[in-house]
């Protein structure tokens, strides 16, 4: 399924008419469900209209197992807020050593981080979580020099 195809899917049936989409326990719970269902269980929900919007606001709903290689954007931030859930976020060097790390929960008053362009980072899903993202477009597919190789 592809990017579009999960923004369609995924419209609340409440707010069809409206100006604005709230996101309520409603809507978390479909992306939550579709990630459960998702072989790389995750699952956005696209708030932008078009893969080249030039601001991607979206819910990303992870499940523990989730695999997200350590990445960076060579030229957007990316702001991730906490909506429910706990999740570790870190950043490495070029070396593929962690440079910080911190846990994010509502039960330890950590509520997002934001990571700077350039910077390579990677998020591990402790349990369930319900992300808000936010990033500069438009969606550039990762390139073999975007996945930094952690030597075991």
């Amino acid at each position: 399924m592809g990017i579009e195809t999960r923004i369609t899917t995924f419209v609340n049936e409440n707010q069809k008419s409206s100006l604005m989409q709230i996101i309520d326990n409603e809507l978390i719970n479909k992306v939550v469900e579709a990630a459960k269902k998702s072989p790389r269980l995750r699952m956005n929900y696209n708030f932008h209209e078009s893969l080249d919007d030039k601001c991607h606001r979206f819910i990303n709903a992870l499940e523990p197992g989730t695999q997200i290689p350590v990445h960076h954007h060579p030229t957007k931030a990316e702001t991730i807020v906490l909506i429910k859930g706990k999740i570790r976020v870190s950043t490495y060097n070029d070396d593929g050593e962690i440079m910080e790390t911190a846990i994010l929960s509502h039960e330890e008053g950590r509520y997002g981080a934001d990571i700077p362009k350039n910077v390579w980072h990677t998020v591990e899903c402790i349990e369930p979580t319900v992300l808000l993202e936010c990033k500069e477009g438009p969606f550039v597919q990762h390139e073999v020099d975007g996945i930094l190789e952690i030597k075991k």
